[in-house]
């Protein structure tokens, strides 16, 4: 009798955020669904069902794959470079003072840095889009164009030369999303025991000893986590590439993410059949590299 009670003030507790959940997120998808499968254009109450012909476009479009070839690359260097400064940065801020009083201690300051490590994350996307605007201007009223000119270098096209455009975008990425990390990395230290950093020094290991052979491995799972959350982040990009790019994915569709090409496609062009078939394609694809990931990075896990 008593479980039956649970069950059903559990039961009760639940219904209303999980029919929200089925109206606002489950229903949309589902329409999404039902949209890519014909060719509306937003001004129409009927539905004219084309089957897969969208899909079929999609496979030929050659935007489409040049947008999954930024999107590779995005998936390489987002997490890699984001995780990598994480991980240095947390350590440096949580550990690498060595044991003070039988705790482990950051670097003098740490305090102060991971206020200016965390500030970024405060930002508006759109804000940290037009403050890299000025930044990145090709003309010396840029910050960096403006330093080169200073040292009697000409000035670079960060934004409009294509080879430049998405790894400058890429940094800015790296740049608003380290603090985020870092943070959540420390966390991570903090939650190990500090005998273990205490046994290791006893026995001589050094910094870089203890940060590859201890903090990594008892902070592979929130590694883990960390990678598929920058992930998915890879595959969005939008507000950046849309604030950033030259001519929305410009210059020559060098910087176009799929999230771009579906607003294009949906607000520019009315293609709104088309658009919901590369937001199911967008979909699979996140999914697939969640799952992916979370089995490639799958490691037995330490107890300490």
């Amino acid at each position: 009798m008593g479980r039956l009670r649970a069950y059903g003030f559990v039961t009760g507790f639940l219904v209303l955020p999980v029919t929200l959940y089925a109206i606002f997120v489950i229903s949309p998808y589902a329409q999404a669904f039902q949209i890519a499968l014909t060719d509306w254009r937003g001004v129409s109450a009927n539905l004219n069902f084309v089957g897969m012909d969208n899909f079929t476009r999609l496979l030929g479009s050659a935007a489409f794959w040049q947008a999954l070839r930024n999107h590779g690359i995005l998936l390489v260097a987002l997490p890699l470079l984001t995780i990598a400064l994480a991980l240095v940065f947390a350590y440096l801020l949580n550990a690498a003072g060595g044991t003070r009083e039988g705790k482990m201690t950051g670097v003098p300051g740490a305090g102060f840095y991971r206020v200016v490590f965390f500030l970024p994350q405060v930002l508006a996307v759109a804000v940290v889009g037009v403050l890299f605007k000025a930044v990145y201007r090709p003309d010396q009223s840029g910050v960096i164009n403006g330093v080169l000119a200073k040292l009697g270098l000409e000035p670079v096209g960060w934004l409009t030369d294509p080879r430049l455009a998405l790894w400058s975008i890429i940094a800015v990425m790296v740049w608003q999303a380290v603090g985020f990390y870092v943070v959540l990395f420390s966390a991570g230290m903090a939650a190990i025991p500090k005998d273990v950093f205490e046994a290791a020094a006893l026995d001589g290991a050094g910094r870089l000893r203890m940060f590859s052979s201890i903090t990594l491995p008892l902070l592979w799972d929130t590694v883990q986590v960390g990678w598929v959350y920058l992930g998915i982040a890879a595959f969005d990009a939008f507000a950046l590439v849309n604030v950033l790019s030259m001519e929305q994915g410009g210059p020559g569709g060098a910087t176009t993410v799929l999230a771009l090409e579906i607003y294009k496609n949906a607000f520019g062009y009315s293609r709104f059949g088309y658009a919901s078939a590369m937001g199911v394609a967008l979909f699979f694809l996140t999914l697939t590299f969640a799952a992916l990931t979370l089995r490639v990075t799958r490691r037995e896990k330490i107890e300490f």
